[in-house]
């Protein structure tokens, strides 16, 4: 192997073909959609396997790399959402089931907005 060779990276920054799908999605979808699936704590590898994004632009915004102002607000609202969403549900539940429910929701979204 020679020098030159070794400097060059030839790896692809997505999962190989065949494991994740074609992204149809834009650049700004793809921030939405990142955002959203990071606030429901699905992991990185299964959003690219999932929607077909670049893991490498996924692991970027959660690291702060790429959108640092814009994708914590984006992270932030989805999180509030889907702890209203989360509340809402528990409205099916009655009595102590539903209080400790809650109580977990409202623990699991401090715990969250800590982070």
């Amino acid at each position: 192997m020679s020098k030159d060779s070794a400097l060059i990276d030839t790896r692809t920054p997505s999962p190989p073909y065949g494991y994740s799908r074609e992204c149809t999605h834009s650049r700004e979808q793809q921030i939405h959609i990142v955002a959203e699936f990071h606030a429901h704590k699905i992991r990185p590898s299964r959003i690219a396997y999932r929607v077909g994004i670049d893991i490498a632009f996924i692991e970027e915004l959660i690291a702060g790399e790429t959108e640092q102002e814009r994708f914590p607000r984006l992270v932030a609202y989805y999180r509030r959402q889907r702890y209203q969403q989360r509340m809402s549900d528990s409205a099916v539940r009655r009595g102590v089931a539903r209080y400790e429910l809650e109580q977990r929701i409202e623990r699991e979204f401090t715990q969250e907005v800590d982070l």
